[in-house]
């Protein structure tokens, strides 16, 4: 009896002991959690900083505290020693209360610095290569004869052809206008200041083209440019990936049959013009290698790309949906609808006007 009293004493004072550490890890674990948490969740007002160089931790410690940016400067020490980071690097900032003490050391640690100079521009997707001229004339000190001087220099464009795979002497056809059209990867892009070169601009877009393409490049390499070209017009036709490639089935079909590809779009780029108002008959048959409404392109794609395609319609271009029809057409409200012949197209032409959807 004794011994069993000693051993429930000892396993009452056990669960004591295992009370108190338990609690104790939990009032450890709410200070953790207090002091680390954000000192306006709420609030995301951008605030600069700067740490000097040769700035310890305590130094920086000192700064966030007097920015209300940390709640305890010993904490902060703490955590960034713990973190293991030592490298905390002198730089301007810019953070805001909404970030943890983890956000705020890790910002510190990667040096990623606030420029107030900087400057970003957003190419979107289906835009021409005038349209990216006149977005870098817009937010940097080039002009707009600047950017097309440069994308029609012979002896950069040979550079560049060198230094990208997916670059190939078809860009320098005589007969296309731009010879970058299509290869410009549209995205947001962030440089130092105004002053950045148009260079520096077409290298970095061409770059994030490079990363994009690569995980394709197996498939690209024969045909590179005949599929951009083909991503830039249904990038227009199209509305999304699954509309995209079944236009994509409907344009091999055409070809195949030897039938030019019949797309409006390409008529627009050809005359220069933009996409707001309908073209006449006249106008639609002109003859131009870029125009697939001209009886000429009979089984032949554009000289080449017509705008900057996305992603989304690269894919597209390089998984077509198989299907057996041939014509297609879009109402104002961005639906498709596909036909097999001439005269059922026609009719389906005749409908949309009817109810008032045709787009123009």
């Amino acid at each position: 009896m004794a011994v069993k009293k000693r051993l429930k004493l000892k396993y009452k004072s056990l669960a004591a002991m295992l009370i108190v550490l338990g609690s104790f890890l939990l009032l450890l674990a709410g200070i953790y959690i207090f002091l680390s948490s954000p000192t306006d969740p709420n609030n995301k007002e951008n605030i600069d900083v700067i740490i000097p160089g040769g700035s310890g931790v305590g130094d920086i410690a000192k700064i966030l505290k007097k920015k209300d940016l940390i709640k305890s400067e010993g904490f902060f020490h703490i955590i960034a020693r713990l973190s293991g980071k030592k490298s905390l690097k002198a730089a301007r900032y810019r953070l805001n209360k909404s970030m943890s003490m983890q956000d705020i050391i890790n910002t510190l640690n990667k040096g990623k610095f606030y420029n107030p100079d900087s400057i970003t521009i957003t190419f979107k997707e289906g835009t021409r290569l005038t349209d990216y001229a006149r977005k870098i004339a817009a937010h940097t000190s080039n002009n707009y004869e600047d950017v097309i001087k440069v994308v029609n220099d012979k002896s950069y464009l040979n550079k560049l052809i060198n230094k990208y795979w997916f670059l190939t002497s078809d860009i320098l056809n005589s007969d296309i206008y731009y010879p970058l059209e299509g290869y410009l990867f549209p995205d947001t892009y962030e440089f130092k200041n105004q002053d950045v070169s148009v260079e520096e601009i077409i290298e970095k877009t061409l770059n994030e083209t490079d990363k994009k393409l690569k995980p394709y490049k197996n498939k690209l390499s024969n045909n590179i440019h005949s599929t951009i070209t083909m991503a830039s017009i249904i990038e227009l036709e199209g509305t999304n990936t699954n509309n995209r490639q079944m236009i994509m089935g409907i344009f091999k079909n055409r070809l195949n049959k030897n039938m030019n590809l019949g797309s409006d779009v390409t008529t627009y780029y050809a005359l220069q013009y933009p996409m707001t108002s309908d073209l006449t008959a006249a106008q639609f048959e002109t003859v131009n290698p870029y125009n697939t409404r001209s009886k000429t392109m009979n089984g032949k794609l554009p000289v080449g790309p017509i705008c900057n395609p996305s992603l989304s319609s690269i894919k597209a271009s390089l998984n077509p949906t198989n299907n057996d029809y041939l014509f297609f057409v879009a109402d104002k409200h961005g639906k498709i609808y596909y036909t097999k012949t001439s005269s059922e197209h026609d009719r389906k032409v005749k409908e949309i006007k009817e109810k008032g959807d045709w787009i123009w």
